[in-house]
């Protein structure tokens, strides 16, 4: 099989292989492949396997963008085995299976402030910036488990339902408020850095986002789940 090596480097302003290689596929897909010997169909683009056959011409990419997409697929696969594991232990300590689900509800949560602070810093999502995702899941988990077990324990009290959210919403915003500034001002020393920089950024901005955000959803989905009042 003929082979071709073309060797490059990233520079510039695009600093990631992702943005780049992205850019560049759409101007290989426009190349019409009769010209290198094939029968015009669109130019094949192999990442992580090889062609099987040289009947057309393809490209593999390879080097640095072939070790960004395993290392992205080995968190992707380790995140979602840590979050059965993490589901396994709440359904456990609550013995239930639907409170786990309102605890891990919040995880989400983090993204609506990670994408949007890389856009306005300027910042590419790379590899650091996933393990700062799974690194705040788990504060986010922490702080659910909090506000459900401060309204379980004011349930066990004799506290209706409707109030017991609100207390909690409104008595444990403080050490969530706490553990937020903390994770902000330790993750503040890596922020100029150029290789963690993604870190510091989806731990500062999704802890915010999700202090935020779950201090008021976690009690209200809480609410969804257990309000046994019948209609009418």
């Amino acid at each position: 099989m003929p082979v071709t090596y073309v060797i490059g480097d990233v520079a510039g302003v695009v600093e990631s292989p992702v943005y780049a290689i992205f850019k560049m596929n759409e101007a290989l897909h426009a190349l019409d492949t009769k010209q290198f010997g094939g029968s015009g169909a669109p130019l094949k683009i192999y990442n992580a396997t090889q062609p099987f056959t040289e009947d057309e011409p393809s490209i593999k990419w390879d080097g640095e963008w072939h070790i960004t997409i395993e290392v992205f697929r080995d968190l992707g696969s380790a995140f979602a085995a840590v979050l059965v594991l993490i589901f396994i232990l709440m359904v456990g300590w609550f013995r239930s299976f639907l409170t786990p689900l309102v605890v891990m509800a919040a995880i989400p949560f983090s993204l609506v402030g990670i994408l949007p602070a890389h856009g306005l810093l300027g910042a590419f999502f790379t590899a650091t910036s996933m393990i700062g995702f799974m690194t705040g899941a788990g504060i986010v988990v922490r702080n659910s488990i909090i506000l459900v077990d401060f309204i379980e324990l004011r349930l066990a009290e004799g506290m209706p339902l409707d109030q017991a959210v609100v207390d909690a919403g409104a008595v444990r915003f403080r050490p969530m408020l706490l553990t937020a500034l903390a994770v902000v001002v330790g993750a503040s020393v890596i922020l100029a850095d150029p290789i963690f920089q993604g870190l510091a950024i989806s731990l500062m901005a999704g802890e915010i986002a999700s202090l935020l955000i779950s201090r008021m959803a976690v009690p209200v989905l809480y609410f969804m789940a257990y309000n046994r009042k019948p209609k009418g």
